[in-house]
């Protein structure tokens, strides 16, 4: 008769909670820990074993299992559930694990239907990996479907409740005590109790069939007797791969012989192809690749010398630079303008010259860059205007004198006007042929040149006046 709640063990050492599962082959209880204040799961075999002519066969390896996960648990995994003790209250053997706190799969795919891929996957990467190491024990879980997987937070997965000695099916016991989990076991484990590793891989196979679907699989009884299929899973799910797909049916395989022969094997067939490198190629054969390139270079194709692009020069918009920069010169020869003022005209443009170089540096079309030429100089006035003239004695000046220098600005707008378009033009001509430091030399000297061409012209034709 299974233990009540409140009832005490080991000398009031554990006090039953309640009764979490109970099947076939054992019962499994949640009880408290008093001396460590810790909630802890008690597992027991059911007492209708012991009338079974194997009885003591099967608690003979109930205690051999629950031993070697002790000593698993000496070193704990942090996918596997921590053995605590190992005990006997009367006749009753007892094996107490951690209680692992969250929801198992089974749960979780109920409350939120089939699960993706990328959330699936590495759970049941964590709980293979820790199968694997139980297998490396020489034990075989024999159980792990979605009810003994626990998800906890963060993406974590612990597998729970081992099938101990599962193998031994009290022949007193109704087939209802072993079909419990029947779409999650192979049939060979139903049928003759089978401990190959290849029992777990075909289980967590199931298992997540079972996650990425949401429908348990045919059974392998039903596939082994009645020939029944097995739905593939992405028939399904159309959105899982194939590479998932043709993992879970390979796992599936109804006869053991066809599955991948250990758990790390099947792993494999859930990761993503890696990417290999091409063949080394020795150093003879790279040797001879070259000589005979060579050779071909030598020989058979004909050798031509290397030829530049032919640098284009912009001559008309250069022209047109020189014409601008001409008027300009001769504008302020006409006015009398102080060298103060020359020097602050050379300056802006040579100003001009370096915004369009950098701007059409920049990937600027021919608008940007005159845009930029003509704000430039726009600035370049308004310093004038508000700075230089004063310093020159322009600005303020008789009534007379302020509306001279202000038509003597406008000209220079207007001109300037032409020669920013001339000088914007022209740069963006010049990068495609010259760097940003040649092109802002070629049109700095260019408009310096305009303006002393009309210095010079204004000296000659007024030589006599």
């Amino acid at each position: 008769m299974p233990w009540i709640a409140e009832q005490k063990l080991q000398g009031g050492k554990y006090v039953i909670e309640t009764v979490l599962g109970q099947g076939g082959f054992g019962i499994t209880y949640k009880a408290l820990h008093v001396e460590l204040n810790q909630t802890v799961v008690i597992k027991t075999p059911n007492e209708y074993l012991s009338h079974d002519p194997k009885y003591e066969k099967y608690i003979e390896r109930f205690i051999q299992e629950g031993r070697t996960l002790a000593k698993l648990s000496q070193d704990p995994h942090p996918h596997i559930v921590r053995v605590i003790d190992l005990f006997q209250e009367g006749a009753t053997y007892c094996l107490v694990m951690d209680f692992v706190e969250g929801e198992n799969l089974f749960e979780a795919v109920r409350r939120k239907g089939a699960l993706s891929e990328t959330e699936i996957l590495p759970c049941i990467r964590q709980i293979g990996e820790a199968l694997s190491i139980v297998h490396q024990a020489g034990l075989v879980h024999r159980d792990a479907h979605p009810g003994n997987i626990m998800l906890r937070r963060k993406g974590k997965a612990v597998l729970i409740d081992f099938g101990i000695a599962k193998e031994l099916v009290p022949k007193t016991l109704s087939s209802k005590g072993t079909a419990g989990n029947k779409w999650f076991a192979p049939y060979e484990q139903i049928s003759r109790g089978s401990r190959e590793p290849t029992v777990d891989v075909y289980c967590l196979a199931a298992t997540l069939y079972y996650a990425v679907t949401g429908q348990r699989p045919t059974t392998s009884l039903d596939r082994k007797l009645d020939n029944a299929s097995l739905k593939s899973p992405k028939q399904t799910n159309p959105i899982i791969s194939d590479r998932l797909n043709q993992a879970i049916l390979k796992g599936m395989a109804l006869e053991a012989k066809d599955r991948p022969q250990s758990m790390q094997v099947w792993l494999a067939m859930l990761e993503e192809p890696k990417a290999t490198p091409p063949p080394l190629i020795e150093p003879i054969h790279r040797q001879e690749v070259v000589y005979s390139i060579a050779k071909l270079s030598l020989e058979a194709i004909p050798s031509k010398p290397a030829t530049k692009s032919p640098r284009i020069i912009p001559w008309d918009w250069l022209v047109g630079v020189i014409l601008s920069y001409l008027l300009i010169g001769y504008s302020l020869c006409a006015s009398n303008a102080l060298y103060i003022v020359w020097a602050w005209v050379v300056a802006g443009a040579v100003a001009m010259a370096w915004a369009v170089a950098k701007g059409v540096a920049k990937g600027m079309g021919v608008g940007k860059a005159w845009t930029m030429a003509w704000a430039v100089f726009f600035a370049w006035s308004c310093v004038y205007v508000a700075v230089i003239g004063p310093l020159a004695g322009d600005v303020p000046v008789p009534k007379a004198k302020a509306e001279a220098a202000s038509w003597v600005m406008l000209r220079f707008q207007i001109v300037a006007t032409a020669g920013s378009v001339a000088v914007a033009v022209a740069g963006v001509e010049l990068q495609k042929s010259f760097t940003k430091v040649h092109t802002f030399l070629i049109l700095a000297s260019t408009s310096s040149l305009g303006l002393g061409l009309g210095w010079l012209g204004h000296r000659i034709f007024n030589t006599g006046s």
